[in-house]
This record gives C-alpha cells, structure tokens and sequence, in this order.
C-alpha cells in the first residue's frame, strides 16, 4: 500500500493528472464478485484420502458431462472438481496421478486440462 501511494505521489510531483489509487484487496473482491461458488459432495472416490475425496470423481464415459467446476486429467482421465468455477490459466492438481495442470479452452468450446510437469 505504501509503495503504491509512494508512487502517485512521484507521479503527482512529476506533473501526471491525479489518478484514483486502489488499494490490492478492493482489486480482489471486484474479480471475485463473479465467481460462482460450488457446495461439493463426497462422490465415494477411493483413490486419494478421506479429506479429498469431494474434489475428485470418476469419469462415466461418453454421456457424462462436465460442470464448469470441472475439467478431465488427461492422464489419468479423473474427473478433477472444485469448490470454484474453473477459468482458463487456472492451475489444478490431479492427486490420483501427481500432475499439474493448466486449464486451457478446448477446441470444442470447453474447457480442458493441459499437463505443465
């Protein structure tokens, strides 16, 4: 906060126009606002502990479908689900198999799981 009003005032004494300051958690909740919110269920998921089971669920097949909370590993093909919606540049964990993914849009307009290591 310091090094921000530091900042509008050496752009204040250099002749700028005043420019409205906002503090970093008022930036915060703005991108936060719309972010829709997920209540998860235990599905029974036996693969990962107890603790963890709510954010994982087997894949049923060609006639299941995926919630924007969401996203297939592409290893393992776990179903990966959060608390939260997913966005693209949102980085998953995938337990079962100890990945790490990136979610990126799918060339089917859904979202899907990209391995980063």
């Amino acid at each position: 906060m310091k090094s921000m009003l530091a900042a509008a005032a050496l752009a204040l004494a250099a002749g700028a126009a005043p420019a409205q300051v906002m503090p970093p958690d008022a930036l915060v909740k703005d991108v936060m606002l719309d972010i829709q919110r997920y209540i998860l269920e235990d599905t029974g998921f036996d693969e990962v502990p107890r603790k963890y089971r709510r954010f994982y669920r087997k894949w049923q097949g060609p006639g299941d479908s995926l919630a924007p909370n969401e996203v297939i590993c592409p290893v393992c093909k776990v179903v990966i689900r959060s608390a939260r919606e997913l966005r693209p540049g949102d980085r998953v964990y995938c337990m079962p198999c100890m990945s790490r993914l990136i979610v990126a849009p799918g060339a089917n307009g859904m979202l899907e799981a990209v391995v980063s290591y």
